[in-house]
């Protein structure tokens, strides 16, 4: 009886053969290939002479991807249970693929198109993008605060412009909303000397007190820190990475040190019951 529990236990049930076999390497790098081959023929498809040519073919190709796409799920529902949901990327490619399974009816068919998003999940696989992915989730908060800096220098100087030269140049500051749309445009230095505030400058020859000001602090100040932050939270990052890997090293080494010791103590208590057999038999020899 006791000696079988132990033989049952160590025997993988059928859901831990299929989770083992949908998380081998070849699997995932078949199923990644079929990804990628995916998002080649959607593009394709976007083509009207190459539909022209060979739609059925492309068309049959989808269906059979999306046929492995099914299968695929469904071994991993088998293998994980309820645990399946507890992945975020199994939750969005179950979207995905449900996605990919609605009928092609004149308002749906365009929503089929969305599986080329599944070529998202080569992020998840490669530990470089994993860790810029993790970044930009990290600098998400300081990025929030830096948005509402910025929309408060937008407001104010997109009230100042509308003010200042909304009767002059309506088409660009006649109203609160065109004066914002036409900042952003300042903003990104997107023709915004001739096209812009060269025009107004012949109208308000100070107007380059206002406007360089403002592109000072938008384009050369605020969005830096966009990228400042993000390159703090990256290498944030990619320290703890280097600080678990290191934990995990001492760990190991810390383990394998006490398995050393172990064996010392065995060995010394080994000598030791040595040294009093023979400290016993030379006794017994001068008797």
């Amino acid at each position: 009886m006791d000696t079988e529990t132990p033989e049952s236990e160590s025997q993988p049930t059928k859901r831990d053969q299929v989770r083992d076999f949908v998380e081998t390497a070849i699997v995932r790098n078949t199923i990644l290939t079929i990804i990628i081959f995916n998002a080649v023929m959607l593009g394709l498809s976007t083509s009207n002479s190459v539909m022209a040519s060979a739609g059925g073919l492309i068309t049959f190709l989808d269906d059979i991807v999306l046929t492995i796409f099914v299968i695929e799920l469904l071994l991993k529902f088998y293998g994980y249970g309820l645990r399946f949901f507890s992945s975020a990327w199994n939750v969005f490619d179950f979207f995905v693929v449900g996605v990919g399974l609605l009928p092609q009816g004149a308002g749906l068919s365009a929503l089929r198109g969305l599986r080329v998003i599944r070529a998202l999940r080569l992020l998840s696989v490669i530990p470089q993008m994993r860790a810029v992915v993790q970044a930009l989730l990290d600098a998400l908060p300081g990025m929030g605060a830096v948005i509402v800096m910025i929309s408060i220098v937008f407001y104010v100087f997109a009230v100042m412009a509308t003010l200042m030269y909304g009767g002059t140049f309506p088409e660009w500051f006649g109203t609160l909303g065109a004066s914002l749309y036409s900042l952003f445009q300042i903003m990104t230095l997107e023709s915004w000397s001739m096209g812009i505030v060269r025009p107004v400058m012949d109208e308000h020859p100070m107007a380059w007190l206002f406007f360089v000001p403002f592109i000072i602090i938008t384009a050369f100040s605020v969005l830096n820190l966009f990228i400042g932050l993000l390159v703090t939270t990256m290498q944030s990052a990619v320290e703890e990475e280097a600080e678990a890997e290191m934990a995990k090293l001492q760990e190991l080494v810390r383990s394998e040190t006490d398995i050393v010791d172990e064996h010392v103590l065995e060995l010394r208590d080994e000598i030791r019951s040595l040294r009093s057999e023979i400290a016993s038999l030379k006794g017994g020899g001068d008797v």
